[in-house]
């Protein structure tokens, strides 16, 4: 399928939408440690809108022959960003530990340092496209995070509270996991075509 160099296309779109939302939902979450009100609940909206919404854009951008450069950096930009986002707001809120964000976001640090450089000396630019393995690390994240959110809607325990914690947590072993060993690919990809293009 041909890759275009246009912006302003109906996927793109969605995705630049999906990006806005970033600050919107940090605002959200963040809310009750400022002493606002709590607004988890319409933070898991945004959550589960751009959850949806990567999948639109994606499906659309197939279905309409609108894959295109921009698309390509911008959809796993919002996501990353999203990740980062809710990591942060969890973390400061006391909902996750300090581990988990230190190691998700110490894997992308070390593949901008170590891998980065290396495909741009070779001419690839500064990512290779995305593993499957990294594409099922984020779609486990992006759901665990609603999920651990959900497990903090209402002042006390709930079974629906109960049921988010558990796959909550669930699906960041398994995002986590997928995470790093995508990480530990990419890195033995990039090697494979330096030392292909050093030959």
């Amino acid at each position: 399928m041909p890759v275009s160099n246009r912006i302003f296309t109906i996927p793109n779109l969605i995705s630049l939408a999906r990006l806005a939302g970033v600050p919107v939902f940090l605002g959200l979450i963040l809310s009750p440690y400022y002493g606002g009100p709590k607004y988890d609940v319409w933070a898991l909206v945004i959550l589960a809108l751009s959850g949806f919404s990567d999948w639109l854009d994606g499906k659309l951008a197939r279905r309409w022959n609108q894959m295109s450069k921009f698309g390509a950096m911008i959809d796993p930009l919002a996501d990353r960003l999203y990740i980062l986002a809710t990591l942060v707001g969890l973390t400061i809120r006391h909902i996750i530990p300090l581990w988990l964000p230190v190691v998700l976001v110490g894997r992308d640090v070390a593949m901008l340092l170590f891998i980065t450089p290396r495909l741009r000396k070779a001419g690839y630019g500064v990512a290779l496209p995305v593993h499957f393995l990294g594409k099922a690390a984020t779609f486990n994240l992006l759901y665990a995070f609603p999920l651990l959110l959900l497990g903090q809607i209402g002042e006390k325990h709930s079974h629906l509270t109960d049921i988010g914690n558990i796959f909550g947590w669930a699906f960041v072993g398994w995002g986590t996991a997928l995470y790093l060993l995508a990480g530990a690919m990419y890195f033995v990809q990039a090697r494979q075509v330096t030392r292909g293009t050093g030959r």
